[in-house]
């Protein structure tokens, strides 16, 4: 089984219909895999949804139903701090809400699946082209 950590990056792409959303829909349908997001991506995803003026109804029902919710405690949040200040000194750009994707990851021993050029160098991610 593989287990992946599924950011907001890929989950628009998802919620989209796009070509890359494919790729992350054949993941989903994978019943080998075991697909995690994490609570603070979903906010992420839900305000991108509602800037855009779609369905954040629909948007949060595709989540729930195709993944399980990485939740916050405060040691998941100090732990993600501390890599994002470790990040942060390697790629300027690299956000808070990433760190919290990656953090994830690492305690799931999960991949974390993205789009995202922040996760271009980093070793758990799968970077969908």
């Amino acid at each position: 089984m593989t287990r992946y950590v599924v950011d907001s990056w890929a989950w628009i792409e998802y919620l989209e219909g796009s070509l890359l959303g494919g790729k992350v829909r054949e993941r989903l349908a994978d019943n080998r895999n075991e697909i995690f997001t994490h609570v603070v991506s979903l906010a992420e995803i839900i305000s991108k949804v509602r800037r855009r003026e779609k369905d954040t109804d629909a948007a949060w029902s595709a989540i729930m139903t195709n993944s399980k919710i990485f939740a916050l405690s405060e040691k998941e949040s100090k732990d993600a701090g501390l890599l994002h200040a470790k990040m942060k000194s390697k790629h300027s750009n690299f956000g808070l809400a990433d760190s919290f994707v990656l953090s994830a990851a690492r305690k799931l021993g999960a991949k974390v699946l993205t789009g995202d050029p922040h996760f271009a160098s980093v070793e758990e991610a799968v970077m969908l082209s």
